[in-house]
Order: C-alpha cells, then sequence, then structure tokens
C-alpha cells in the first residue's frame, strides 16, 4: 500500500474515534517521519481506546475494596512432602514436562537502565562468579530440564518495541546461549497510548504517538496476538510456566508446582513468599468476597496489612513474585473477542513532555498525562481452581530491581552464593563459613548442571570447597 492510501486509512480510522488529531503535523514531515507516524498509528486501536477514554481517562476510577478481604489458603510444599498427593502430583508434573506439555514463557520487556546497563534486562550480567547473563542463566536451567527429564521446553520471550531488536541480536551474539535456535520464540508486547485528561491522545513528537507498554498483564493478550497461542496448540502445549526476566533463582520449570496445578485442576496457580514485613512493597494473595486474588499493597486497607493472628502471626503473609502456571486453554479464553471475562485496566497518572501535533513550531511542553496498562494477576479471580503455594524465598525469591539497597545485583548474588552453599551442605559438601555466617567461598551453580538440590545430590561433588575460593559448578 503506498504511503498516501496508508495515510488516507489511518485519518479514516483516527477520525472516527475522534482522534484525527495525531496526524495533524502531516504536512510539515518529510517521507521519513511520515513513514514513522503511520507505524505508530497503525499500531493503536482506537476502538478499544474509544471504549475505555470514558471509564478510565475523562473519570478516575474509584477503587472498590472488596466487603469481604480474607487470608486465603496457601498450600504449603513442605506438609504434602511424601504424601500421596505430592507423589500424584510429582509424577503428573514430570509426565507433562516429559510429554512436551509444558512450555517457558519469560516477560522481558524492560531495559536495564535502573542498574546502569544500556541494554535489554535480560542481558545483565547477574551471576556471581561467571557474570552470566539473566537470559544465559534462562536458557541453563532449560538445558537442566532437558537432562534431567529428557525434554527441552519452548521458550517464548515476549519483548517490547523498544528492547525487541536488541534482545535478539543478544541471542545471536551468544549463540543462542547453548539452545537450538528453533526453541526460542521471540514477541513483542503490546502498547497503549498515553491521553490526555480529555481523552485526547498524546504525542511526545509531531510524528510519534505517546506508546508505551500495556503491562505485564497485556502478556496476555500478546501471547493471543502474535500467534503463539495458535503455535502452542499446535504443538500441544498445555501449560505455560510464566516468570519475569529480574529473577535469576526462579525454578523455570517446576514439576512438583505444575503436578500440583494438574492434579488440583487449576486454571493459574501461583507462587508467594512469606511477606518480610507487614508492609513490603508487593502484591498481597487474598480472598476477596470467597475468590481468590492479589491486592496490591498500596491499595490493602493498613488494618489489614498489620493485622495478626492469636499466634501472632501476620495474617495476611502471602506476598506475590509473579511466578506462575498458567493453562494455555484459559489464556485463549479471557483473550477471546468479546470473552465475558477479561482483565480490567488500570490508571496512572504521569507527567510527561508532549506537543501539539497542529502546531507548526511543535515544542514539547510538560503535561499530565494517564496511562492505561493491565496486571497478569488480575486473572487469577477469572481462574477456576486458582491456586497459590508458598516457596522459600531464599530457594526462588532474589529480583534484580535496584542499582543498590535492597533487590539490588549485589543483594541478588549473595542469595545465588548463600542457595548454592545450601545445595551443597544437603549434599554432604563442607563448605566454609566467614564468622558472620556467610559462606567464605563464591559459589555458582549452573542450572544446566542442578535444578534444584534434590538434582545436585546426584550430581558429581567435591567432597570439600576450599575457603575464600571461587567455584563454578556446570
Amino acid at each position: 500500500m503506498s504511503l498516501d492510501a496508508r495515510y488516507r486509512a489511518a485519518l479514516d480510522t483516527a477520525g472516527a474515534h475522534g482522534q484525527a488529531h495525531v496526524l495533524g503535523a502531516w504536512e510539515r514531515l518529510d517521507d521519513d517521519a511520515r513513514r514513522t507516524l503511520l507505524e505508530d498509528v497503525e499500531r493503536v486501536d482506537f476502538a478499544l481506546c474509544a471504549s475505555l477514554i470514558g471509564e478510565y481517562v475523562r473519570e478516575r476510577p474509584r477503587i472498590v475494596i472488596p466487603d469481604r478481604i480474607e487470608a486465603p489458603p496457601v498450600l504449603n510444599p513442605k506438609s504434602l512432602a511424601m504424601s500421596a498427593e505430592w507423589t500424584r502430583a510429582w509424577e503428573a508434573g514430570e509426565s507433562a514436562i516429559r510429554e512436551g506439555r509444558v512450555a517457558a514463557f519469560t516477560v522481558a520487556g524492560g531495559q536495564g537502565t535502573r542498574l546502569g546497563y544500556d541494554g535489554p534486562k535480560g542481558g545483565y550480567r547477574v551471576s556471581p562468579v561467571r557474570e552470566a547473563p539473566l537470559f544465559q542463566v534462562f536458557a541453563e536451567g532449560l538445558r537442566g530440564v532437558q537432562r534431567r527429564f529428557g525434554r527441552l521446553p519452548r521458550w517464548y520471550i515476549m519483548t517490547s518495541p523498544g528492547n525487541h531488536d536488541a534482545t535478539q541480536a543478544l541471542f545471536e551474539q551468544s549463540g543462542w546461549y547453548g539452545l537450538p535456535r528453533e526453541a526460542v520464540r521471540f514477541f513483542t508486547q503490546g502498547q497503549m497510548p498515553a491521553f490526555l485528561p480529555d481523552g485526547q491522545i498524546a504525542m511526545s513528537e509531531r510524528h510519534r504517538i505517546a506508546l508505551s507498554p500495556d503491562g505485564h498483564g497485556g502478556s496476555l493478550r500478546a501471547l493471543r496476538d502474535s500467534g503463539a497461542l495458535e503455535e502452542m496448540r499446535n504443538d500441544g502445549v498445555e501449560q505455560i510456566s510464566y516468570f519475569q526476566v529480574d529473577n535469576p533463582l526462579v525454578h523455570i520449570i517446576d514439576p512438583l508446582f505444575i503436578g500440583l496445578h494438574l492434579v488440583r485442576q487449576s486454571e493459574m496457580s501461583s507462587k508467594a513468599v512469606t511477606k518480610a514485613s507487614d508492609t513490603e512493597r508487593v502484591g498481597n494473595f487474598c480472598l476477596a468476597d470467597g475468590r481468590l486474588c492479589v491486592i496490591e499493597y498500596s491499595d490493602l486497607p493498613e488494618a489489614l496489612a498489620l493485622r495478626k493472628n492469636p499466634d501472632g502471626s501476620r495474617t495476611f503473609d502471602a506476598g506475590s513474585i509473579a511466578i506462575h502456571v498458567i493453562d494455555r486453554a484459559f489464556v485463549e479464553r479471557v483473550t477471546a473477542p468479546g470473552a465475558a471475562a477479561r482483565l480490567p485496566w488500570h490508571r496512572a497518572d504521569k507527567r510527561v513532555a508532549v506537543v501539539d501535533p497542529m502546531e507548526a513550531a511543535g515544542v514539547p511542553r510538560l503535561a499530565d498525562v494517564v496511562k492505561l496498562e493491565m496486571f497478569v494477576f488480575d486473572a487469577i479471580p477469572l481462574a477456576r481452581n486458582a491456586m497459590v503455594m508458598y516457596t522459600p524465598r531464599e530457594e526462588e525469591f532474589s529480583p534484580v530491581k535496584n542499582a543498590e539497597g535492597a533487590d539490588s545485583p549485589a543483594t541478588s548474588r549473595r542469595d545465588q552464593v548463600r542457595r548454592a552453599a545450601r545445595w551443597l551442605r544437603e549434599a554432604g559438601v563442607r563448605v566454609p563459613s566467614r564468622e558472620d555466617g556467610e559462606p567464605d567461598a563464591i559459589i555458582e551453580i549452573s542450572p544446566a548442571f542442578a535444578l534444584d538440590a534434590a538434582d545436585l545430590r546426584s550430581r558429581p561433588l567435591p567432597g570439600a570447597i576450599e575457603r575464600g575460593s571461587r567455584v563454578v559448578l556446570e
């Protein structure tokens, strides 16, 4: 289609929804800028935007706190150890992996800017000895799954328009981190425009719409729009192991978790950690009017966050860590056009630089805008038999979010070393300690070598770790 024909089609669509201004600078743009603008305009679902503006933009949606909020039942795998259900679950999870019914799914649209890294966050070097990047750690986890269970799961990676090409380049330059190229599938996250308070789509430049990612909840929609769901169905994939790119401790394919999801006939299962404090900045698993959900730390009433049980323990103690197993058929149902049950949108108010495309100069000015996004945990109340399971924080949650302090590269590397030392000690290896109790060695265990403590016990191991050494098992 010619540039002029694309322009007329875009103008008809935008104009029909009261957004013709997005093309207002057309006559003042050169052909390269026009192509860029049309690419932005063609990304926008104007009909969807029109349906959301009244509810979320011109009016501020009211946060509705459910009438009845209770602590949810949370499964503790330790209480199930070696029980009949544990055995059934392990066998079910192992069979699903061996038969190729499980795929890994990483949400990896972020940049490493906050970490001082210029590139996709998945390329950030995070391991304590080899300084392996996050993507390599996950790829080695998949290779470990193949070694242990005889099947390499397909890996779906959701990028963003801003880091898609750079992410693919990382994989190509690294030889796909030891994986066959056909085992990895990339697709991009959807975007939504920012809106001015009157509902007009905001422009960041005369030829650029102010677009931003549609939230991690948009990952489900992106699975559908990219064709990944159809591909999964054709390949026999029934369960999706979902995790985010910033957590190197995650068990990317967990047979027990997958098995419990299957034997309990859940459509969406989640892992939780015991909260570090009453008001830790993580979502809270709750029962809201009888349905499992996650309530953001900022939305949970303080009285509930501080509530204690008769024994003094925290009542709302299950923190969400964005690790899920999700049925493919469930994703198909909630993302189908016209689906009765859909993820809600959330409003975020920002102050950004915008331009008026109708002005000849196009001088930027700061303006209040509304951004809309979806959260993946909002799918939980829509799922049948939704389940949540505790996992030890020290075993599976140490994300890299901040340059310093909590959830930083330093704390994540520390936790990786601690876990490696614990696994080795459980396997009978002597690991030296410092006076403060920390391991007196820097130890790294590649997930390709061992997926967990039980897997490590089956591998060839040294009798002891030398004090002050740097050790890699790979």
